[in-house]
């Protein structure tokens, strides 16, 4: 703990360089500037403010220009490279981090921080008996400055006195600058002395004393050091007038001008949650606090309870001519939901609560819901009247479900608008927006309800309360919505909001109420032989380990097998060497183990996910199993399927298509898939325009076999299953930025013969690698990469310096434009057939979406005419420059259709 004689000066820009490197996780702002430097610089700050409570601290920076220095010498630091594409952006949040916190920040022109911090130790030091001054640095050159009452933090664990300075240089800090000015500085292109380096430079001084006694005697030292020491006396003594430190610089020690003064909690909250640093805002108690952007009067909303108010909310709502529709329900599912309320809006702060089931005691008279209804229906089955919401699905199937309404007039989903505009957010639940967008802290449910649960019971709060949150929900919404679509309309994404995601927001919701059926039993039986086959495979990794241990447990399975079995070890994680996935199969050629370890954890996982678990997710009304798709499940915007998620159940293995016997058709239907045969590789055909990949497709050759007869030089009819499996290996692997390493290991070949085959692939297919680097160049001057449709990904580290990081952004430049595609044509497609299909007034159900498969339920009355309703307009959706073909299976179960 610091006192207040104590004056502790932050080094800003060398911990700012300092973090940046440190921190190569990708983390950005909600605009999706970089964050890393600042966060790390922050957590800096934060432990000084912690660990020592300053009175008085300032951070000091280097000035933007040149220093005196340069004047000296115009090549000083002129060696330094420019600083990361995707550090630049971070300096000034980092000086806004400085600010925010309460703490002065100090930059003089034509000095250096070095100098500033120097000259204001020597004022503060010398201002009084006791005083002390901590330096918070990494800088080594700082150590110059250490004195009995100057000392070196470096912001951890380690600090700096006279001892330490010795240890480093080997001389005292009054020689530092003699040290550096034989040695010279390579960062700063200080020259010193050639052939002298610290060490040397340390021995000459205890010996000589200083460096002018030292190139006094230069003529008595022998040797080619000698030499150099009078030849290069004038560049060692520039030298050291450069590395010395200034305690002169142009500035006077101002006492109420350093002292911490307690950070603004608005200011600090707002910079926190713009950078999304919320570990921080959590440390700081500021989790709740918000700077709204909106004035949001709650108690100026209505409560709905009579007719002649209804009334009056109705005609406010067709005169706005808009709408925000929020329910209110006894249950997040909108298979079992019934309404309790509506939440409507209609101008900003202009908002209304009609409840229609709360049922606590002494609860006051309510409209009975199909009075709302009556109301409300012309309004929300009015394809031409606007209205808003968050996850209107939801609305959409409580409505239609329970009370037969169909929503029609969407025109905003601010949950869908949000994802569009930045599709890399993590959250975009409706508190999290107004929390981003608005800087509205809204009502919690549990605020509202008492307990963190969804099972609490809406229908059981009081009306005032249950107005205040219900109705807010609905102006928040409109709100959003107001701010969200004019910055869709300055897009094609408008577009692409208006023709893919709403009109699909019906279709899925449908999708999501019809569920598929199940055979329990099957899956049942199927577990009992999964659990007899673990334990099998317990016993057998046991006597393999010479010993039983837990096969679930990392640490015990790291012990067994690169201590008791001696195998080497592969990736580093925090807790020991990784048994994961990869590491095993690289293994299991070395020891029978590790394969056994695999299949155990193969079949445990499908246990535990789909065998053990999909018979109780059984709708006991529907006798169905429903999923949830979720729009905003995925960047690219491919569908994610969730509680339970069906899209990761094995198809290649025996094990998944076991599972997916259990998916069956009702009675009286067939199951009916569709999928896109290599719609990624058609795509990238068509964004390449490689005349011989296209001409592969317009042929309907065996791509991977026509691959494979280019690339190693032999006829299609010669190609071998090995020869095929490579190129196939290519043809997808690319997409992903594959590289030679990973080909290698794929196939299990050498390095160079997986890069020789990759050199003899772009030699052939010339215009794909064209279109890689293309994209690449593209996203690095944009920033983005973008669909056929215009759907965005923001790829705000495509320059860094960090090559994982940047490899992993190049990649997503390469594959984005091509899986986002494909995920917009199945989307485009679900829309044409789910039409068709209305139009012929078909009885058969869409019921699954998986990667490029849809799933149907047809009737076998229908199963003559649907695969070529499904042909023609899948296949028909998109013109592009190859031919899309879609490939069918009929059958009783999932499995039976591939």
């Amino acid at each position: 703990m610091s006192d207040a004689k104590t004056l502790y000066l932050v080094d800003g820009a060398g911990f700012i360089f300092r973090a940046y490197f440190a921190i190569r996780s990708q983390m950005t702002a909600a605009d999706g500037t970089p964050t890393n430097a600042v966060y790390g610089f922050t957590r800096l700050l934060i432990n000084v403010l912690r660990d020592r409570e300053p009175s008085h601290v300032a951070v000091v920076f280097d000035p933007s220009g040149d220093t005196f220095r340069n004047e000296i010498y115009p090549e000083y630091k002129a060696n330094r490279d420019e600083p990361p594409d995707d550090l630049r952006p971070q300096f000034a949040l980092c000086r806004e981090a400085v600010t925010s916190l309460g703490i002065p920040s100090l930059v003089v022109d034509n000095y250096e921080a070095d100098d500033v911090i120097g000259t204001l130790a020597q004022q503060w030091v010398t201002s009084g008996e006791g005083c002390k001054c901590v330096i918070v640095t990494a800088d080594k050159d700082l150590m110059q400055l250490v004195t009995d009452d100057i000392t070196l933090w470096d912001g951890k664990d380690k600090e700096s006195a006279h001892a330490e300075v010795v240890e480093k240089f080997g001389v005292g800090p009054e020689r530092v600058a003699d040290a550096l000015g034989l040695a010279g500085d390579s960062s700063d292109n200080i020259p010193g002395v050639p052939g002298i380096g610290l060490k040397t430079a340390a021995k000459l001084l205890q010996q000589y004393g200083s460096m002018e006694v030292l190139l006094g005697e230069a003529h008595s030292i022998k040797g080619k050091r000698g030499e150099n020491l009078r030849e290069y006396a004038e560049s060692a003594r520039l030298s050291k007038e450069l590395a010395t430190i200034k305690t002169d610089a142009p500035i006077e020690l101002d006492f109420e001008g350093i002292r911490r003064t307690p950070p603004n909690p608005d200011v600090l909250s707002e910079f926190l949650r713009k950078l999304n640093f919320k570990r921080f805002l959590d440390e700081f108690g500021l989790a709740d606090h918000v700077v709204s952007k909106i004035d949001v009067d709650r108690g100026g909303y209505r409560t709905v309870t009579t007719q002649a108010q209804l009334d009056d909310v109705v005609a406010r709502i067709k005169k706005a001519g808009r709408l925000s529709l929020d329910l209110e329900t006894t249950s997040l599912s909108a298979l079992d939901a019934e309404i309790v309320g509506f939440a409507l809006a209609w101008a900003e702060g202009e908002a209304a609560y009609v409840p229609v089931g709360h049922t606590y005691e002494g609860v006051p008279a309510q409209l009975d819901i199909e009075v709302v209804e009556a109301a409300l229906r012309p309004l929300i089955e009015d394809p031409d009247f606007p209205i808003c919401g968050q996850n209107t699905k939801y609305e959409w199937q409580v409505l239609g479900r329970s009370r037969g309404i169909q929503l029609r007039g969407v025109w905003c989903d601010t949950m869908l608008a949000a994802f569009l505009l930045d599709p890399g957010r993590r959250q975009f639940g409706l508190d999290e927006l107004a929390l981003d967008i608005l800087g509205h802290k809204m009502i919690s449910f549990k605020e509202v309800t008492g307990t963190k649960g969804t099972e609490a019971h809406f229908a059981y709060v009081d009306l005032d309360t249950a107005t205040q949150y219900a109705a807010e929900d609905a102006d928040i919404a409109l709100r959003l919505a107001d701010e969200l679509m004019p910055k869709l309309s300055e897009t094609e994404l408008a577009k692409l909001n208006a023709e893919i995601e709403l009109p699909l927001v019906p279709i899925i919701g449908q999708m999501e109420l019809w569920g598929i059926k199940i055979d329990p039993d099957k899956l049942r039986e199927q577990s009992k032989r999964f659990e007899a086959r673990m334990a099998a495979l317990t016993e057998e990794i046991h006597q393999l380990a010479g010993e039983p241990f837990n096969i679930d447990s990392p640490k015990q399975l790291q012990e067994v097998l690169f201590e008791k079995l001696a195998l080497p070890t592969q990736k580093k994680t925090q807790t020991g060497f990784s048994t994961d996935a990869f590491v095993l199969q690289e293994l299991s050629a070395l020891h029978p183990l590790p394969g056994k370890v695999l299949e155990y954890r193969h079949l445990s996982k499908l246990k535990g996910t789909y065998l053990d678990t999909l018979p109780d997710l059984v709708h006991p009304v529907t006798g169905r199993v429903h999923t949830s798709f979720r729009q905003t499940g995925a960047a690219t915007g491919r569908f994610a399927s969730a509680d339970p998620n069906l899209q990761n159940i094995p198809v290649r293995t025996p094990e998944g298509r076991e599972i997916r016997e259990a998916f069956i058709a009702a009675d009286g239907h067939k199951l009916l898939s569709a999928d896109y045969s290599q719609i990624e590789l058609r795509l990238l055909a068509h964004y390449s325009g490689d005349e011989g990949l296209i001409q592969s497709f317009r042929d309907g050759a065996d791509v991977h076999r026509r691959t494979a007869a280019q690339i190693f030089e032999v006829s299609e009819d010669a190609v071998t299953p090995d020869q095929r499996r490579t190129a196939k290996s290519i043809n997808f692997g690319l997409m992903y930025g594959m590289s030679a390493f990973r080909l290698a290991n794929e196939l299990q070949i050498e390095q160079a013969d997986a890069r020789a085959i990759m050199k003899r692939y772009f030699k052939r297919y010339g215009r794909v690698k064209h279109y890689f680097d293309e994209a690449i160049e593209t996203a690095r001057e944009t920033k983005q990469t973008t669909t056929l449709f215009g759907r965005t990904r923001l790829l705000a580290h495509i320059n860094t310096r960090g090559f994982n990081l940047r490899r992993q952004q190049e990649r997503l430049a390469m594959n984005t434009p091509i899986q986002g595609s494909a995920a917009d044509i199945l989307k485009l497609a679900m829309i044409a057939v789910d039409q068709r299909m209305r139009d012929e007034g078909l009885k058969s159900r869409m019921l699954l979406t998986v990667h490029d498969e849809l799933v149907f339920e047809v009737p076998e009355s229908e199963v003559e005419v649907m695969p070529a309703l499904v042909k023609a307009e899948m296949e028909g959706v998109v013109e592009l420059s190859v031919p899309l073909i879609v490939e069918f299976g009929i059958g009783d179960h999932w499995a039976e259709i591939h």
